[in-house]
């Protein structure tokens, strides 16, 4: 027996701990499980009984016990409303009881024989915010457990939940217990984030992660080192398929990808062959580890550097590296890595805490409707991927691995944001009229393209596209953009594991403009800061990210940076029309500051002779307040004016749009909004300078005619907005909208919105919104 030093006692917590994860490792059936379970209870808690009682519908079944009678075990049963079990699963909190016979809801079950026990501990079996059961210990002795004793026993039940529901998900006989269902049956919404488009209805396909061998020491060393070596080619092989757009099975995978993300695999590649990475796992296997105790190791390592991460961009980066841990585990354990090669039944919806964007390309192509992630982000490596395969993607789904279950019928909305888990017959029959009328909206939108957006009193309005990498740009074509409102040149920075080069910068603009031909494209400099971070700059905690040191002050506090971006977009745009536009400008001297950098360099272009754009034109993002109140000023100096309509309302509003609590405050119909928005509109017209609204009102067909008929005509948006608001503004006459608009937002009305009224109005003008 190993003694421990002097003054340290052994921690019976750990102990216990270390038992139940043994027993969670066993191969046994549920029972036997449960029965050893208990056992392990009363002997490392020193209790006279330890007992299990299990959700059985509305009851509480004693499904397992030492030191009760074995008789009782599946004969017993107490309702959610009686004895101090239902006490417990009741109120789903502690109770800790020195004399249990003295408490108000004491009840003696005889079969049980436990009048012979005086104190009570119980604890909730919780799981995903579901009761599953409680958890008791009882003595003899009078007395209330300690502190140490609850947390130990508060722990154990939340591994006897892991431990029975992975029984019941496994299947089989020996994995149920008879009247016992502690997974979910109902039907249940989870509301998310749409993180790329589509409806689909699918089965539930949970995605596992691999799990490392128990096995810590290597007992040859020699052979450890060249299973790793082996694992690190197989995986580099893979990786490489992938940025190459070839496989075993080039159908999976399909031509497209290997060109339009090309750059998130590059610099996922990066990570492949990262040598501290690399040197981190040799290193530990020469340390005498296995190869796969050496992968979560550094596994560990790079997950505490993701738990002190603030930015979410930043743990998503960092996510694509547990995504190689995986595949090196997987690597290790024989299994197949190239792409495609995971099987999956027909229709199936992925459902994951996070995937990093190799792992989408692991899954056959043909079978995978749609993903569902607990995690994820709308700038995330595998976010991109699925928007550029046209795979539905809802993020930042609370607790869905907790709800839902393997072969589970769902249904995915990628539009709103939300996922139905084992819907009604009739939540089914509304989502398949939603499928129906989103496909006949598709053909009708695709008969369109070529159509001009042209009100039927004659207004013509430029519908253009948001786009920042590769990958959005083919929506120019395929939904009959008029051009690029909004370049989103941060996007390059952001997916990249390192600063971009010169050269790079310049290829991504150069083709940016290729794809756009006689088409404007309007190239937005770095929007740094916020939200978004760059993964290889040291983040600076602010207390107010969002209107802190962010886009265009970053780049006037850093004017070598800034200069650097200005020279590739020159360069890219020789002899050609080059529009540039500098964002969160506050003051018309922000404006002018950029714009003196910018003629720097377009000297120095022309003193290196280089060639100038054909034509230049620069503009400003207006999306503070302050720039609104000086909109006559910063005409004098812009050629064009383009209104982040997202930040403009958040801080008009002074509530972010993503918290729920004040989200509905953010209100861009609100009269005071459209007053704003008109005052702009108004000023620009009088100095003649173009006007261009970019971000989500532009995309939206009801906010999108209402910008038209305040003068707006040119609007910027996602891909998936240009059909729907194309529709609305070829049946918009803007002239009567506006008639109904302008009085409402000058005579001082109390109203909120004038949402419903611009419903109805689109309801008797017959306008699709």
């Amino acid at each position: 027996m190993k003694i421990p030093p002097i003054g340290i006692k052994p921690d019976p917590g750990a102990n216990l701990l270390k038992r139940i994860r043994g027993l969670m490792a066993s191969e046994e059936g549920v029972q036997a499980r449960l029965d050893k379970f208990v056992k392990i209870i009363s002997s490392s808690m020193k209790a006279n009984v330890a007992s299990i009682y299990l959700r059985a519908g509305d009851d509480l079944e004693l499904c397992a016990t030492k030191g009760l009678k074995q008789t009782a075990v599946h004969a017993t049963r107490l309702s959610i409303n009686e004895g101090l079990v239902g006490n417990v699963a009741r109120r789903a909190r502690v109770l800790n009881i020195a004399e249990a016979v003295d408490h108000p809801d004491f009840v003696f079950k005889e079969e049980t024989g436990e009048q012979r026990f005086h104190s009570f501990l119980g604890v909730p079996l919780l799981r995903g915010g579901r009761n599953l059961g409680v958890l008791v210990v009882q003595g003899k002795r009078a007395r209330v457990y300690s502190e140490t004793e609850v947390e130990n026993l508060l722990t154990a039940a939340t591994l006897l939940a892991e431990i029975a529901v992975a029984d019941e998900r496994a299947g089989g006989n020996k994995a149920r217990l008879k009247g016992i269902r502690l997974t979910p049956t109902g039907a249940e919404t989870i509301t998310g984030k749409a993180f790329a488009d589509g409806l689909v209805q699918g089965r539930a396909v949970l995605h596992l992660p691999p799990v490392a061998s128990g096995a810590m020491i290597a007992a040859k060393p020699a052979e450890e080192q060249i299973r790793l070596e082996k694992a690190i080619r197989q995986m580099r092989r893979s990786v490489d398929a992938m940025v190459d757009g070839v496989n075993g099975d080039a159908a999976n995978t399909g031509v497209a990808m290997g060109a339009a993300s090309k750059e998130i695999f590059e610099s996922y590649r990066l990570f492949a062959y990262d040598r501290k990475w690399l040197a981190s796992l040799r290193e530990a296997v020469n340390a005498g580890l296995t190869a796969e105790a050496a992968v979560e190791r550094v596994r560990n390592e790079h997950r505490a550097r993701m738990q002190k991460a603030r930015d979410p961009y930043l743990r998503a980066r960092l996510h694509d590296l547990e995504d190689l841990a995986n595949r090196m585990l997987r690597t290790l354990g024989g299994e197949n890595v190239a792409p495609g090669q995971r099987q999956l039944p027909d229709n199936a919806v992925v459902f994951a805490r996070n995937l990093g964007p190799a792992e989408v390309l692991d899954y056959d192509r043909d079978k995978l409707r749609g993903i569902v992630l607990e995690e994820g982000a709308a700038t995330a490596h595998a976010t991109i991927i699925c928007r550029t395969l046209g795979i539905p993607l809802v993020g930042l789904a609370e607790r869905v691995l907790d709800r839902v279950e393997a072969d589970d019928q769902v249904l995915v909305d990628g539009e709103m944001g939300e996922v139905r888990i084992r819907p009604t017959p009739n939540d089914i029959d509304d989502f398949l009229v939603r499928v129906g009328i989103k496909a006949e909206l598709s053909t009708a939108f695709k008969q369109q393209r070529n159509l001009k957006a042209v009100t039927k009193d004659g207004q013509k309005i430029s519908l253009l596209l948001n786009a920042g990498l590769l990958v959005d740009l083919p929506g120019l074509d395929s939904m009959g953009a008029d051009g690029i409102g909004l370049f989103r040149t941060e996007f390059q920075f952001m997916v990249s594991e390192r600063m971009p080069r010169l050269g790079e910068q310049v290829e991504l603009y150069k083709r940016a403009l290729a794809a756009s031909g006689d088409r404007p494209v309007t190239f937005r400099t770095l929007d740094l800061g916020g939200d978004k971070i760059l993964p290889y700059a040291d983040p600076q905690p602010e207390e107010n990210p969002a209107i802190g040191w962010r886009a265009i002050r970053i780049g006037l506090d850093r004017p070598a940076m800034l200069r650097y971006q200005l020279r590739a977009l020159l360069l890219a745009g020789a002899g050609q029309h080059l529009r540039i536009m500098f964002p969160m400008v506050a003051t018309t001297s922000e404006f002018q500051a950029a714009r003196g950098l910018l003629d720097k360099e377009i000297a120095r272009t022309k003193k290196m002779g280089g060639v100038a754009p054909k034509k230049l034109e620069v503009g400003v993002m207006l999306e503070t307040p302050a720039l609104a109140w000086q909109i006559d000023a910063i005409c004098q100096h812009a050629d064009f004016v383009s209104v982040g309509a997202n930040d403009l309302m958040q801080f008009f509003f002074a509530a972010d749009r993503d918290n729920p609590r004040v989200a509905g405050l953010y209100d861009g119909l609100h009269p005071a909004a459209l007053s704003l928005l008109a005052h702009i509109a108004d000023r620009c017209k009088a100095a003649n300078t173009q006007l261009t609204v970019c971000g989500e009102m532009a995309g939206k067909p009801l906010e999108a005619i209402c910008l038209t008929a305040l003068g707006y005509r040119n609007l910027s948006m996602p891909v998936t907005g240009i059909g729907p608001v194309k529709s609305a503004i070829l049946a918009l006459d803007a002239g009567k909208l506006s008639a109904l608009i302008k009085p409402k937002i000058t005579s001082g009305t109390a109203a909120d919105s004038l949402r419903e009224d611009i419903i109805k109005f689109c309801e008797q003008e017959r306008i699709p919104v």
